[in-house]
């Protein structure tokens, strides 16, 4: 038998991509239904987790500290380059693309700045660097508020100029993303602003490294009440996975990682 700390961690791993009955955790654990049911106690006493009839599911809404931008840029670099691989074979050329912020998003940005006959729309400051001086990109900075935390705007000004456009495709990031749910972000702001990014585009497509499938820990929400495409890294857990492979209006790509040089 595990010891507590170990079959609390097994649980906590087990719920955070999916609600789980007291069964299911017994099956999986190999242990008694007492055992579970005391375990699930303990651990909702200390916020980590909701216990639901017959079960538990993760803790959502609980607020963790924002990671740094330049923990951001470290942060699962080979999983965001294969990601923004994969992301870019989903432009045409011609098409007009939405960016939203983030690191993932920047490294799309990169991708795409060889392209030609392109018109990339975005917030996203990172972006903008990569794209400044690209002769076949056309370059629409959406205004706003500077974020400082992730280099991008947000705020009324952004969202009343996202209700002058319409884009092909939009590429969106979050600090988590969960079936069922939508992503998850530190702030209404942030939320609501890709809320208006969904609503202006033909098709959306979300980047995601696998540390942020099934995650849930900040307050405010974009629901995603549509069909949509979830690019994330082959690395990531099937367990994870299967929450939005059972889902209809979700496509499911992996990506395989690539390496690539150091940025000069």
């Amino acid at each position: 038998m595990k010891k507590t700390t170990e079959r609390h961690q097994a649980i906590l791993e087990f719920v955070r991509t999916r609600d789980a009955s007291v069964e299911e955790l017994c099956a999986a654990l190999d242990v008694s239904e007492a055992t579970v049911r005391r375990d699930l106690t303990v651990l909702a006493k200390q916020r980590r987790l909701v216990r639901t009839y017959g079960g538990a599911t993760a803790l959502v809404g609980v607020h963790e500290p924002e990671a740094s931008l330049e923990e951001r840029k470290s942060a699962q670099s080979e999983q965001k380059e294969a990601i923004a691989q994969a992301a870019a074979a989903h432009v045409r050329n011609g098409d007009t693309v939405l960016l939203d912020g983030g690191t993932t998003c920047a490294a799309l940005a990169r991708r795409l700045s060889t392209r030609e006959d392109l018109h990339v729309v975005t917030n996203n400051l990172l972006a903008v660097m990569a794209l400044a001086n690209a002769p076949g990109v056309r370059l629409t900075l959406i205004g706003g508020e500077l974020r400082s935390s992730s280099m991008s705007t947000l705020g009324p000004l952004a969202e009343l100029m996202l209700g002058r456009l319409t884009v092909d495709v939009a590429f969106l990031g979050a600090d988590g993303v969960v079936a069922g749910f939508g992503l998850c972000e530190a702030s209404a702001q942030q939320a609501w602003l890709k809320e208006c990014i969904v609503a202006r585009a033909a098709e959306v497509i979300v980047l995601a490294d696998s540390d942020k499938l099934g995650r849930a820990r900040q307050q405010h929400w974009t629901p995603l009440l549509r069909d949509w495409r979830l690019i994330t890294s082959a690395v990531a857990d099937e367990a994870a996975l299967a929450p939005f492979r059972e889902r209809d209006e979700v496509s499911v790509e992996l990506a395989a990682e690539v390496r690539m040089p150091p940025l000069s």
